[in-house]
């Protein structure tokens, strides 16, 4: 069974996700004001391709939505889902101005 947990340390974390109590990937993120940004996606490679990505991309977009967060993508995975599903993701997407 699958899981998530988000450790904040000041301003800096992870958002984890845990399979039957092994860690099976991550997102390193920080928090700064109303800005979460989500720097890198892992999955260990033995849990590649089971939809884990995408379950800590729930997550991430979900604590957004609770916390009244708006979300940088700098992790290109995260990047390319926003890119891809704007609508789904639009009221937490913090589009840098240029």
């Amino acid at each position: 069974m699958e899981r998530t947990e988000i450790v904040l340390e000041g301003r800096k974390g992870e958002i984890q996700l845990f399979s039957d109590d092994h860690k099976a990937g991550k997102m390193d993120i920080s928090v700064i004001g109303k800005k979460l940004t989500v720097y890198h996606t892992e999955v260990n490679p033995e849990y590649e391709g089971k939809g884990f990505a995408k379950i800590l991309l729930e997550r991430l977009v979900s604590h957004a939505r609770e916390n009244d967060l708006k979300i940088v993508p700098l992790c290109p995975y995260v990047y390319a889902q926003f890119k891809r599903h704007p609508e789904e993701y639009n009221d937490v997407w913090m589009k840098e101005e240029l």
